[in-house]
C-alpha cells in the first residue's frame, strides 16, 4: 500500500529540485501531487515528468493529478503534523497492509479495540470501528484521524464508527 508520507519520500527521490512536495487524497482513487520548485514554480517538464512517474513508480491503481504547491490552500488540504515515529515508520513500509494498520492503531492506544468493518472498492472508503470502555474526547478521535491519514493507503479515505463504548 502506498501511504502519502511514502510516496512523497519517492517523489523527493527521484525528483530532489522539488523543493516542497505535498500529496493529498480525497478517496475514489484519485490523488493530487502538489509541488513547486526553489523558484516556487511547477515547471511543464517536471509536470510531465511528475505525471509519467506517479503513473509507472507510485499506486496503479491511482489516478495522480499534478498541481502547484500554492494551491494547497485554494482546495483546503488539511495541514499535516507530527505524528509517533511509529506511525512514521508504518507509513513508510512498502508491505503495509489493512491488519498491520488495524495493529499499529490498536498498540498506540491502551483501552479499546480499532476494527475493520469493510471496505468499498468504488468509493476507496475503507469503514473502521472503535470500541472503547469509555466515551473518546474530540481531541482523541482527531488523534486517531491524523494517524489514519497518515496510514491509509493513497486512493482510499475511511469512515470510523465510534458507537457506544463498552
Amino acid at each position: 500500500m502506498g501511504t502519502r508520507l511514502l510516496s512523497e519520500s519517492l517523489i523527493r527521490k527521484r525528483f530532489p529540485h522539488l523543493r516542497y512536495v505535498r500529496i493529498h487524497t480525497g478517496g475514489k482513487h484519485m490523488a493530487t501531487i502538489y509541488a513547486w520548485n526553489d523558484q516556487l514554480r511547477l515547471e511543464d517538464a517536471d509536470r510531465t515528468a511528475l505525471k509519467r512517474f506517479a503513473a509507472t513508480d507510485l499506486i496503479p491503481y491511482v489516478c495522480f493529478r499534478i498541481k502547484e504547491y500554492s494551491k494547497i490552500q485554494d482546495e483546503k488540504v488539511p495541514p499535516v503534523d507530527e505524528v509517533p515515529e511509529c506511525i512514521q515508520r508504518a507509513a513508510m513500509n512498502r508491505s503495509l497492509d489493512l491488519q498491520g494498520i488495524v495493529n499499529v492503531m490498536n498498540g498506540l492506544f491502551s483501552s479499546g479495540r480499532i476494527s475493520f468493518n469493510e471496505y468499498n472498492p468504488w468509493t476507496g472508503t475503507i469503514y473502521l470501528s472503535v470500541r472503547t470502555p469509555a466515551a473518546l474526547t474530540d481531541v482523541e478521535k482527531e488523534l486517531i484521524d491524523r494517524y489514519l491519514y497518515e496510514l491509509i493507503p493513497l486512493g482510499a479515505t475511511f469512515e470510523i464508527d465510534y458507537g457506544v463504548p463498552v
